[in-house]
């Protein structure tokens, strides 16, 4: 038996080893005697041992388990997945098992199947959360992986930010620049591997400790290298002292790191397609298309709660002007802080857009009363005809508002729209720096004008 590659093991009724071939040192790492007068289930791998247990009790019922696979946790940490053939010997009262170590094909075979599952990831995860959430239970089928978090890095903000992380006792770092003093940063940095374990001491100098709260006992962190540079690093840790991390993990990571980097960025690049083609790519204020989408379902939920919504349609004044004297560069610059400082006039739930080269919208979900449209045209005039500092050039300009509201005017949002631009034009031709609620077919005065809407 001892000169058998297959470990021949003999469990009691206890469940306790009282027999290991020679063989079983080669697999488990402890030497016979170690293993000797010591629990079974004590070397499983924790997150086995319940579905090695039931398997156990069907042997014991006098079932016999000839391709019984589970992972075994060896002396130097690492993990071995073990096949058995197992039954139960009535007369002898034990267990006699065969154990195989086929670690070497369930490791081929499991990422093969990763990086199939990573690219179906890619097509199928509506966003990049699912995809995050698909790519950890892939990665938790390599290697342990409980706690798992993506570190993603824009250069362009220089900020390092961690959009999924998952960790038993800490909580998600806040954005950090790339120099701050945390591993996944020098991952990034360095673009090298970077394992962290018991054997390897402290830290690296001027580096903290690899969990922001407490410090986990295991840390492996790789880059996630894409076409366009290391655009983030993929890391697994856990508190287990009995399971470390190996050189097999770092190969295992890093050879499906490159397929997820081509993953996250495909989506990323997805994610971004979608957003310009509903977004304005001047101010990234939604566009004509995403707002009409918005104000109908707007429509739907004030008719389905009976709440109020409100429509303003906003041209500027003298932008024209603007464009010919100074130039379209110092336009495009008013137009984006002009955006900037509509979406600072009303609430996060209400939508601001850009439907035009310098007409906007902004839509007032949910008001309580017709007054709030009036209070925040009013407090939008003000706000738009302060001065502009731009490119050392000093602008002035003024808007004039059209005001709709719901249900009072229409219940269409296309008439709606209509309604606003027809106010809108109207207040224009009084002078603009002014806004005007419209009353359906007729315009009626509004604004500083003096006439309050009832």
């Amino acid at each position: 038996m001892d000169l058998l590659l297959d470990a021949i093991c003999v469990v009691d009724a206890r469940g306790c080893f009282v027999f290991v071939s020679a063989a079983g040192e080669r697999i488990f790492g402890y030497t016979p005697a170690e293993m000797t007068d010591r629990p079974m289930i004590d070397f499983v791998f924790p997150e086995d041992r319940a579905r090695t247990l039931q398997a156990v009790d069907e042997i014991v019922g006098g079932q016999p388990q000839p391709h019984f696979e589970n992972r075994y946790v060896r002396k130097d940490g690492q993990i071995v997945h073990i096949m058995w053939s197992a039954r139960w010997s009535e007369t002898d009262q034990v267990r006699v098992a065969v154990a195989r170590d086929v670690t070497e094909r369930k490791r081929a075979e499991t990422m093969q199947a990763a990086l199939y599952a990573i690219s179906e990831a890619a097509h199928s995860a509506g966003n990049l959360i699912a995809l995050f959430e698909h790519i950890h239970q892939i990665i938790g089928g390599l290697l342990p992986a409980v706690n798992f978090f993506i570190a993603l890095y824009d250069k362009s903000k220089d900020e390092l930010t961690f959009p999924y992380y998952v960790d038993e006792y800490d909580q998600a770092p806040a954005p950090q620049k790339l120099d701050s003093a945390v591993l996944s940063a020098q991952v990034i940095r360095t673009g090298q591997v970077l394992l962290y374990t018991p054997d390897s001491g402290a830290p690296p100098p001027g580096q903290v400790h690899p969990a922001v709260g407490r410090d986990s006992l295991n840390w492996l962190g790789v880059p996630l290298k894409a076409k366009k540079g290391v655009i983030g690093a993929l890391v697994v840790k856990n508190y287990c002292a009995e399971t470390r991390y190996t050189q097999k993990d770092v190969e295992l990571l890093q050879f499906v790191s490159a397929q997820i980097a081509t993953a996250i960025e495909r989506k990323q690049m997805e994610i971004w397609l979608q957003h310009i083609a509903r977004h304005d790519p001047l101010t990234d204020l939604p566009n004509r298309e995403l707002f009409h989408d918005r104000l109908q379902t707007a429509l739907r939920w004030a008719q389905r709660n009976q709440t109020l919504l409100s429509l303003l349609y906003i041209d500027l004044d003298r932008f024209k002007q603007v464009n010919d004297t100074l130039g379209h560069p110092i336009g495009d610059l008013l137009l984006q802080e002009v955006a900037h400082r509509l979406k600072q006039c009303v609430r996060e739930s209400d939508t601001v857009g850009r439907v035009g080269g310098d007409e906007f919208l902004v839509l007032l979900h949910d008001i309580p009363v017709p007054e709030d449209a009036l209070v925040v045209a009013e407090k939008i005039r003000v706000a738009l005809g302060r001065r502009y500092d731009l490119a050392d050039q000093r602008v002035h300009i003024s808007p004039s508002i059209g005001v709709a509201l719901y249900p009072a005017h229409s219940d269409d949002y296309k008439q709606l729209i209509r309604y606003a631009d027809e106010a809108m034009y109207a207040a224009k031709k009084n002078g603009g720096n002014r806004f005007r609620v419209t009353a359906g077919p007729r315009i009626r005065k509004s604004g500083n004008e003096g006439e309050s809407l009832v």
